[in-house]
């Protein structure tokens, strides 16, 4: 009976540690785990006088650097072979453009000792040839339709990193980034050469979500007139930004 009544409290023991055990698990599971997405973070950042630096912070560094080792040659071709004026007016802002934005980069890049590339890349390569073989009004359009395409495919990468950036000299440059890119933008639409088509199907995804929501409904045939908006006296506008516009 003796020996049935300790199997017994063994048993009950044993299931006891087993639970905690199960319990516990988990939080030291997470605990001192690796390889998740704040570890990788972490583990990928360094620390400088300005804030942390991460891998995002250092890969935007070098893109603003490569980016304007194509477009500048892109833009002052287009002032050189552009047919029209708009065209034309788009090679002068990117020349303009990234002209300040490689001094703002080098002052950074000088400033948290990263290096910097110094040719572009293979597909940035690429369009600069494809741009070299075109003449007239093909170049005009290919010019635009290029030149939109890598400016919106950079601009969440603006944003992205200006969201989540914890270092000072970056946040600043991605401010003034953001600033030229939209100027781009704006320009080469206005050459009224952009596939706005081809640029939607570009940036629809390639399979319909699971679950759609239903689409809010389309324009009436006479909507009423737009009232327009006043800022509350206890709500002021915030400042305009320091940094002016690149010219």
């Amino acid at each position: 009976m003796r020996s049935r009544i300790i199997n017994g409290t063994g048993l009950v023991v044993t299931g006891l540690v087993a639970t905690l055990v199960a319990l516990l698990f988990p939080l030291w599971s997470y605990e001192d785990r690796s390889g998740t997405a704040l570890d990788r973070l972490d583990a990928e950042t360094v620390a400088t006088d300005f804030g942390p630096l991460t891998a995002l912070d250092r890969d935007f560094v070098a893109k603003v650097r490569l980016a304007g080792l194509w477009e500048l040659p892109a833009g002052r071709q287009a002032e050189e072979r552009g047919t029209t004026k708009a065209v034309r007016t788009a090679g002068e802002h990117l020349v303009a453009g990234h002209t300040f934005l490689d001094a703002r980069v080098r002052e950074v890049a000088a400033r948290l000792r990263l290096e910097l590339p110094d040719q572009p890349g293979r597909q940035q390569r690429q369009w600069l040839a494809e741009l070299s073989a075109a003449r007239g009004g093909t170049y005009d359009e290919k010019f635009a339709d290029i030149l939109r395409r890598a400016h919106g495919a950079v601009f969440p990468v603006v944003a992205e990193v200006r969201a989540g950036t914890r270092n000072s000299l970056v946040r600043t440059l991605a401010d003034d980034a953001n600033t030229t890119v939209l100027d781009h933008i704006t320009v080469l639409e206005k050459t009224g050469l952009v596939d706005f088509d081809g640029l939607a199907r570009d940036a629809a995804p390639d399979q319909a979500p699971a679950t759609r929501s239903p689409a809010p409904p389309g324009p009436t045939a006479s909507p009423a007139p737009a009232s327009p908006a006043t800022p509350s006296p206890t709500y002021p506008l915030p400042p305009a930004a320091s940094r002016p516009k690149p010219e």
